[in-house]
């Protein structure tokens, strides 16, 4: 069992600033509120404030009248919130919005290979035959829930097919970190950077899974998934800097730490449960604290990346501004930590 110190009422407070300032953002539907609200939503689950809930509602009624955008991978993301809205209030127009999303990703996304979505983040073929670690949290999770709220074998296996050719093109089976992308035209990872944030998709995603699915353990492909992140897992701790942060490129020295990376692999260990990684978390916990303002915004939060053609692209993307992803990776992580025994 892991053993965290901390204190409960702190984190209340914490979460609250944390939740307040995200609905101050005028986020648009995209992939940063998708991230920004499944963190509200996680916050409300795990704290039961009915004001976190009206706040998401009352967001998205105003948006619905406004028209939603195609959809793509990255817009699907606001599909976690939908799931919540759904099963909190019963409305019927949540879960449309929904199982719109799910037709879309079965039935008309770019996908390549064995049935693996390519990344989108327009109505473009922008990234031919391009795996992202992104799409595994705006996408295969998605599904994933979806199809364990239905118990719809297709939509579970799909999801887990998705997880599964991942790992085998993103993640590294020497140093076992993940990519940020695959290019399957060229049957190349491109730059080949360890981004931060994509090992924290990858790592907070794969967490998900076992929590999620009832008799994971049936699902062959599960245990990829599974063995995945525990050898993930055990090379990321090997990279926490002495602040308790995750760098944007995980494994060079001299790329700067990253709060959101580092809200999404605390998380995983969280999620994961192994109980020798409570010093990491421990760690982990101080230095994202460190990094939330007292107003709520998430510190240090690299802005949005594109899988970038060398180190200085990465290294160049600033982190002056709050981000929607920032701020609902670091809800996921403190709510996470409230649901571990003291």
């Amino acid at each position: 069992m892991l053993k965290i110190n901390y204190d409960r009422n702190y984190l209340l407070e914490v979460i609250d600033k944390v939740v307040h300032k995200t609905m101050t953002m005028d986020l648009l539907w995209d992939w940063p509120c998708g991230v920004a609200y499944y963190g509200v939503c996680e916050a409300y689950k795990e704290t039961k404030k009915e004001e976190y809930l009206n706040l998401l509602k009352n967001w998205t009624d105003e948006y619905l009248e406004t028209g939603l955008p195609d959809w793509t991978v990255n817009t699907c993301a606001m599909g976690h919130a939908m799931i919540t809205l759904y099963e909190e209030t019963g409305d019927e127009k949540y879960w449309d919005i929904v199982m719109g999303k799910v037709d879309y990703i079965r039935n008309h996304a770019l996908r390549f290979g064995d049935h693996v979505l390519q990344h989108t983040v327009s109505v473009n073929n922008d990234f031919p035959e391009q795996a992202w670690a992104d799409t595994l949290f705006m996408a295969a999770f998605f599904l994933l829930r979806v199809g364990v709220k239905l118990s719809d074998k297709e939509i579970i296996e799909d999801a887990l097919n998705q997880y599964y050719w991942h790992v085998k093109y993103l993640q590294d089976p020497v140093t076992n970190l993940w990519y940020h992308g695959y290019n399957n035209l060229n049957k190349d990872h491109m730059s080949g950077f360890s981004w931060g944030r994509a090992n924290s998709w990858a790592a907070y995603t794969m967490s998900q899974v076992k929590k999620r699915l009832p008799k994971s353990y049936l699902y062959p492909k599960f245990m990829d998934i599974d063995c995945a992140l525990r050898d993930q897992l055990s090379a990321l701790k090997t990279f926490q800097a002495e602040n308790g942060l995750w760098r944007t490129l995980i494994d060079d020295m001299e790329s700067y730490e990253e709060v959101s990376a580092s809200c999404g692999i605390a998380a995983a260990m969280v999620e994961n449960g192994n109980p020798l990684h409570s010093k990491y978390v421990q760690k982990a916990l101080e230095g994202i604290l460190f990094n939330i303002s007292e107003d709520g915004r998430v510190l240090n939060v690299s802005g949005g990346t594109a899988v970038m053609n060398d180190r200085e692209g990465y290294l160049n993307i600033s982190k002056t501004w709050i981000q929607g992803w920032g701020q609902g990776l670091a809800l996921a992580f403190l709510t996470a930590v409230l649901g571990v025994e003291q």
